[in-house]
């Protein structure tokens, strides 16, 4: 009898915890050595039904349970580590980690909770191995240190690379623009003031126009953003922050700024990659726990602009791609959560300078950055796809989780009974 193996997870939510949910459960399901069972979580304000709208993924909808009714002998969580908790006979977190340089305390205590956590990125493993806390009581009695004292490893997000690919075809997605250049940002444009949002959407859309204002020949910034859904009302604030930054910028003669807002498909976000206008992707990120979207886009063999710090450095070469240096700054009060992004922690801003004269240079050569493109497009598709990714996992799994009593049919030997005569009378 194979272990029981419940994992909880956003699985079915348009996420990126669902994204890399999805990818976990099925390379677990796939080693066909545990009896594989879903709770099903939600993700923030992120809405539900992707299974059901992919149909690839409609076979994890056959594996939920509505509750647990036995200890499993292995449980998992997909999610933030402070909402870890330890339930079956061996514990597994999954988390993406951290985008600063510390972690809050809560999520510390919950990986010490579980038997092993794996992280996205070595960022995040090194972010957690350095966040140490004065653990005090309510009088301010010292209760003794909190530190990382379970094991911490790394897994990375494998890319479907059936699913991302350089790809010729007409772009799946129904929009124009009339620049034949353009530079692609992916991601969510998350609270912050201009230029503190951790994606740093406000101080890439400012410092595109700034670059390109009053110039005769431009090229265009495709945004594919959003806040966390896809609603109306959520597409207007996004226009609002935008035109908001446009109007600060002293000139009536800007490049273009396009938006794409809503839910892709995977088929129709490979499509956008390879857009015959879409030409690089540009991403000032002040921090991340892995960037799937980066590595993703990776695949295309299309130039990337991107600031060189956080997880995403494990998979970008710094030989392949364009690096924007920069400093670790202070995260702003606007950008502050909640024991997750904490006021105490620093994360990344990039040197405006260089991020002007990388926009122009891609621009105006953008041949030269091809073979870089093309080789970390090799890197990306050989050391970091799915398969390798269950691979690893597969071999993590293999390599901690312990033996699990099994079931065992009773079997008791056959005896030679001497045989008993009727006796007549």
């Amino acid at each position: 009898m194979k272990p029981l193996f419940v994992i909880s997870s956003p699985f079915d939510t348009y996420s990126g915890y669902g994204a890399r949910a999805r990818d976990v459960i099925k390379a677990i399901v796939e080693t066909n050595k545990y009896n594989v069972k879903l709770l099903s979580q939600r993700w923030g304000g992120t809405p539900f039904g992707f299974c059901n709208d992919n149909p690839e993924w409609k076979f994890l909808l056959d594996l939920v349970i509505p509750n647990l009714t036995q200890q499993p002998d292995i449980w998992a969580q997909i999610t933030v580590p402070n909402e870890f908790q330890a339930v079956g006979k061996y514990n597994i977190g999954f988390t993406a980690g951290i985008e600063t340089t510390l972690v809050h305390g809560s999520w510390v205590e919950g990986v010490n909770r579980m038997d092993m956590t794996l992280v996205s990125s070595e960022h995040s493993k090194k972010v957690f191995l350095d966040s140490v806390f004065e653990k005090t009581d309510t009088q301010g009695n010292k209760l003794g240190e909190v530190k990382i004292e379970k094991p911490i490893e790394v897994l990375f997000e494998g890319a479907d690379i059936t699913t991302y690919f350089p790809d010729t075809k007409p772009c799946l997605i129904d929009f124009d623009i009339k620049e034949d250049f353009a530079f692609l940002f992916v991601g969510h444009w998350l609270p912050g003031e201009m230029g503190e949002d951790r994606k740093n959407v406000g101080l890439l859309v400012k410092s595109f126009y700034e670059t390109f204002k009053n110039k005769k020949n431009k090229p265009a910034l495709i945004l594919k953003t959003s806040h966390v859904g896809a609603s109306y009302m959520d597409r207007e604030e996004i226009l609002k922050k935008f035109l908001n930054i446009r109007d600060s910028v002293n000139s009536n003669n800007l490049p273009n700024v396009y938006l794409l807002h809503g839910e892709f498909t995977n088929e129709e976000m490979n499509s956008l990659y390879n857009h015959s206008k879409v030409k690089a992707m540009i991403n000032l990120t002040k921090g991340e726990g892995f960037g799937r979207p980066l590595l993703e886009f990776s695949l295309s063999k299309k130039p990337i602009i991107v600031s060189g710090w956080s997880g995403h450095m494990d998979f970008l070469d710094p030989k392949f791609v364009v690096t924007i240096g920069g400093n670790l700054t202070n995260v702003h009060p606007s950008s502050v959560a909640k024991d997750m992004i904490l006021a105490e922690s620093q994360w990344f801003s990039p040197n405006h300078m260089e991020i002007n004269t990388a926009m122009v240079q891609m621009f105006e050569n953008y041949k030269k950055f091809l073979d870089g493109a093309k080789r970390q497009a090799y890197k990306s598709k050989t050391e970091f796809n799915w398969e390798a990714m269950k691979t690893k996992l597969d071999l993590l799994l293999t390599n901690s989780l312990p033996e699990f009593p099994k079931q065992v049919e009773l079997k008791l030997p056959k005896l030679n009974l001497p045989k008993l005569e009727k006796i007549n009378g």
